[in-house]
């Protein structure tokens, strides 16, 4: 249904004084609040796709079911991310 795709992106970031590169386990600490929190709001989406659903609204159901399927492919590659770095 959908493609391989590859993204790109590159972050600017000003801040004022030095910079302090995050530690291993502050970013095993991120990844594990993030896939938690992306995994919360999947829920969310989930019920709202049932409910544009049972609203006659399969337009909107798809869309989101679209979204919920790149929603779940980007916490895989963030629990991707966090095996790695437990290697």
């Amino acid at each position: 249904m959908h493609e391989d795709h590859t993204h790109v992106h590159e972050h600017d970031h000003c801040c004022g004084g030095e910079h302090k590169e995050p530690s291993a386990v502050e970013n095993t600490a991120m990844l594990n609040y993030m896939i938690d929190h992306n995994r919360h709001h999947g829920e969310d989406l989930h019920e709202l796709f049932h409910s544009l659903e049972a609203a006659d609204k399969k337009d909107a159901a798809k869309a989101v079911a679209e979204a919920m399927h790149f929603y779940d492919h980007g916490t895989k590659k963030l629990e991707d991310a966090l095996k790695l770095l437990a290697e």
